[in-house]
């Protein structure tokens, strides 16, 4: 309660106009907040338009079910385009913040998250996402730094939390600049808290943090278009962290859950990547929606996002009014896997040549058979080809999370332009996201709003 009117007070009103309401049909014990990273509405329409015209299906993705959906405005203290740090540290506190701070106004004072507002009343709390552990939308539930980037503060930091799980892809504060340990896994040891790599090591008695062994390249669990051996996948994390909070505090719990990876494949500008991410949140977010069925007088799931990412849209100047969506069908890798597989070509000397590239290219994008090139558009790509290859003439092109082959980026420029998938960025945009809200009190969550809105409106329907 003291937490809540602080916060009310201190962001000059929005979370007052949240709270008006004239009534409260609910109070639920147990809190769904489901964040799709850079998951705007755009990207979810391309997950839609994917479904329904390659897979021929005409079921919406489950969060497109919900009974109550609104819309939010995402910029920050800072700019009309947040970055992850602000939007996340909006959704978590109510706050808005410059990009790049994490927990804290502008100014540098400390803000606390409704998950902390959870813990304090009692309830447990799980953090979940498919990123690394000090991702910027977990990290916004507990941790208070100036930047982002300061990983050590924010591992340590989850210590003082006392939130009860936390599922990931990595740690990253574990050591120096000289590459020593700077002590947090035995921070960790001493406050309670155990890591462990599988879902079977779960400990009732301890605190979890529940890490994939070996992270992928940008630091997220994996791609489940790439199907890699041993990967965690979100439902697996998000059913981890369910049952350990139904068995150790089963009157009360908040978990958040974050599909990280979506936002990756976006900046990567990989729509079919993108959206098997989507449909992944989705089956996570099925699980909640499962736990609803048996308490639904008594269960609130909110879902939304920290911002759009990417700029995507369904149609672009080449192809008119026409979306040709199923060429994407015959893509077989993810973006970052493809480039890991080019340049593991160029250091071991290009084994096979030009040919060999053609052989993949059909292979894993449909490329001259499935999916036909004009003479023009394979001719480029061969011309390019050998620049990269043979001249070794092209740097990579560097995206947030990556540093792509250039020729990788050809291809999948010349895969979203067959498929009628036109992109504005790599980076993030400031257009709205959706929200998607069902189970007791969830009509609260129905127009339009200012991110920093929903955590008060999360709070006052839970009660406090």
């Amino acid at each position: 309660m003291k937490l809540f009117g602080k916060l009310r007070s201190l962001c000059g009103g929005m979370l007052l106009v949240a709270c008006t309401f004239s009534a409260w049909s609910a109070t639920p014990k147990y809190i769904f907040y489901f964040i799709g990273d850079g998951m705007g509405v755009a990207p979810a329409m391309a997950s839609v338009t994917y479904a329904r015209n390659v897979l021929g299906q005409e079921e919406l993705p489950l969060m497109m079910t919900f009974p109550y959906t609104g819309l939010a405005l995402t910029y920050s203290a800072s700019s009309d385009v947040t970055d992850s740090a602000a939007a996340g540290t909006a959704l978590a506190t109510g706050y808005k913040t410059n990009n790049s701070m994490l927990g804290m106004t502008p100014d540098s004072v400390p803000v606390y998250s409704i998950a902390k507002t959870f813990k304090d009343a009692g309830y447990g709390v799980d953090l979940v996402t498919n990123l690394k552990k000090k991702n910027t939308t977990p990290g916004a539930f507990y941790a208070h730094v100036p930047k982002r980037y300061y990983s050590d503060q924010i591992d340590r930091q989850f210590i003082d939390s006392n939130f009860d799980f936390l599922a990931g892809a990595a740690l990253t504060g574990l050591y120096d600049r000289d590459g020593k340990s700077n002590g947090i896994i035995e921070e960790y040891e001493k406050n309670n808290i155990k890591i462990i790599h599988s879902p079977k090591d779960v400990d009732l008695s301890k605190r979890m943090i529940l890490l994939q062994e070996n992270p992928f390249q940008s630091g997220n669990t994996g791609y489940m278009i790439d199907s890699i051996p041993g990967m965690m996948t979100l439902p697996e994390m998000t059913q981890s962290c369910l049952d350990y909070l139904t068995q150790k505090t089963p009157d009360g719990f908040f978990m958040m859950v974050e599909g990280g990876n979506i936002d990756h494949a976006l900046h990567g500008n990989d729509a079919l990547t993108a959206i098997t991410e989507i449909y992944n949140f989705n089956n996570a977010l099925q699980l909640a929606y499962n736990f609803m069925q048996t308490r639904p007088e008594e269960t609130l799931i909110v879902v939304t996002a920290d911002h759009d990412t990417g700029g995507i849209s369904v149609g672009n100047n080449q192809n008119g009014y026409v979306a040709h969506f199923d060429v994407l069908k015959h893509q077989k890798m993810s973006k970052e896997m493809f480039s890991d597989v080019c340049k593991n070509l160029l250091k071991n000397g290009n084994p096979g040549g030009w040919p060999a590239m053609q052989q993949l290219l059909g292979e894993k994008f449909g490329f001259g058979n499935e999916v036909p090139l004009t003479d023009a558009e394979m001719g480029a790509l061969e011309k390019l080809y050998r620049q990269v290859f043979e001249e070794k003439g092209s740097e990579d092109e560097k995206s947030l999370y990556n540093d792509f082959n250039a020729f990788a980026s050809a291809v999948f420029r010349t895969l979203s332009n067959k498929a009628a998938v036109g992109w504005t960025t790599g980076h993030h945009t400031g257009n709205p996201v959706g929200v998607y809200s069902v189970g007791a009190g969830a009509e609260n969550f129905s127009r339009v709003f200012n991110n920093i809105e929903l955590p008060g409106v999360i709070l006052r329907t839970a009660g406090f």
